[in-house]
């Protein structure tokens, strides 16, 4: 079977198993598929509010929302572990407006925080701990994130990050890219610390687990 098929079946095949969506997330699905922006999608979503309700996270921080499709899923779980906030992060004001709108249909009004910024500086000046993380910004930018995330991070609490196997980039030695080296090197560092006890999961484009377990 050729490879390329064997992934998209996989992939398909992954997120048949999620189970129905509300009617926005399936607008925000059917919008993604229209301008082809990059969202998680279904099972990654649904991974990420597994783990999120699994720790019973109640902060929750992301470092590049998008207009808020991943923060839909922690939002679900933050409210299902007994309510806090989860930080939506974004450049632009026109995400973060859309972003608004879409989790203000959703009744997430009470949980979600907005924020209009460089999402490491965001993070920095604002006050932590949290329990569960998840990043996904400029992949070149990985690597510097790493030391302000585990100054925010509680012990025990949990990292993922996106596009890890970035489209396949990573398999290809003579890729030099600096996004394709940023998302490289924070794969190095996560499996290397011993700070971290750290998995790669092949979902759509790769998604580090990572739990934060200081020495």
């Amino acid at each position: 079977m050729p490879e390329q098929m064997y992934h998209s079946q996989l992939a398909a095949y992954l997120d048949g198993l999620v189970p129905p969506r509300d009617p926005v997330m399936a607008e925000m699905e059917a919008y993604a598929r229209e301008v082809k922006f990059p969202i998680i999608g279904a099972a990654a979503g649904y991974f990420l509010y597994q783990v999120a309700r699994i720790t019973g996270a109640r902060r929750v921080f992301e470092l590049g929302s998008g207009y808020g499709y991943s923060t839909a899923w922690f939002a679900r779980a933050v409210r299902e572990n007994g309510g806090g906030v989860v930080h939506h992060v974004v450049w632009h004001e026109d995400l973060s407006q859309k972003a608004r709108g879409y989790l203000g249909r959703l009744g997430y009004d009470d949980i979600v925080q907005y924020h209009v910024g460089e999402a490491v500086e965001t993070l920095r000046n604002t006050a932590g701990p949290f329990d569960m993380m998840f990043n996904d910004i400029d992949k070149d930018g990985y690597p510097a994130s790493v030391p302000v995330i585990k100054e925010k991070l509680r012990p025990g609490g949990v990292l993922t990050i996106d596009n890890m196997l970035w489209h396949g980039a990573v398999f290809n030695a003579d890729d030099k890219d600096a996004s394709t080296q940023g998302v490289r090197e924070v794969t190095r560092l996560l499996t290397t610390d011993p700070d971290f006890v750290a998995s790669l999961v092949p979902i759509r484009d790769g998604v580090i687990l990572a739990t934060y377990l200081p020495k």
